[in-house]
């Protein structure tokens, strides 16, 4: 599924996005538009130069061992259908990896934060560390961790800018999480983003 392009102007300061930011664990029944979620995941993980390669967060050696997952809930992005998507920086596209409404199973995977399954949607972001550990060797695990947080960041104030909030989460076991989202096996998850408009 091919993305809307992002914006690349907005109307909130950083320095604003800055002082706001906040993680929310409450959400209102209300679905993001697609151009919403594409725009997300532009900040995350999309691509910023016309080149083509290098992308919002930065990453080590360039390497990029980070993925970004979308679990959609039902009627919870626009005409999305419920389902896991996976994020494709280049061309900025989704595909679909699972169908059917998942935040109740990925709210019980994260160690019964059910509040997880309040929000429309969650991102979900995982590293794949034979990327980065081939040149780096084990201080390429650190690296990935640190891109992690440079993408949560992004997503934190890029949700601020566009009037939503999201909450993060980083409690949960990790093979019953990729196996209830249907997640390759060599992507770790790091990190769980539950977005909405504030309740």
């Amino acid at each position: 599924m091919q993305l809307p392009q992002p914006r690349l102007e907005g109307t909130l300061s950083v320095e604003k996005a800055i002082n706001r930011r906040r993680t929310i664990r409450a959400y209102a029944n209300r679905p993001l538009e697609i151009d919403t979620l594409a725009q997300l995941l532009w900040a995350a993980d999309g691509i910023t130069e016309d080149r083509g390669f290098k992308r919002a967060a930065p990453s080590a050696g360039a390497l990029y061992p980070m993925d970004v997952y979308v679990v959609a809930g039902a009627h919870g992005i626009g005409s999305l259908q419920a389902g896991v998507y996976h994020y494709q920086p280049t061309g900025h596209t989704l595909s679909s990896i699972a169908s059917g409404d998942r935040r109740i199973q990925l709210a019980r995977a994260s160690l019964g934060q059910m509040w997880m399954a309040g929000a429309p949607v969650s991102l979900v972001l995982t590293a794949e560390y034979s990327r980065i550990t081939g040149k780096y060797g084990d201080r390429g695990i650190r690296y990935a961790w640190i891109e992690a947080g440079h993408m949560g960041q992004n997503i934190f104030l890029q949700a601020e800018a566009l009037g939503l909030k999201t909450g993060i989460a980083g409690a949960f076991k990790d093979r019953f999480l990729a196996r209830e989202l249907t997640l390759p096996s060599s992507h770790a998850p790091l990190l769980v983003m539950p977005l909405g408009y504030p309740k």
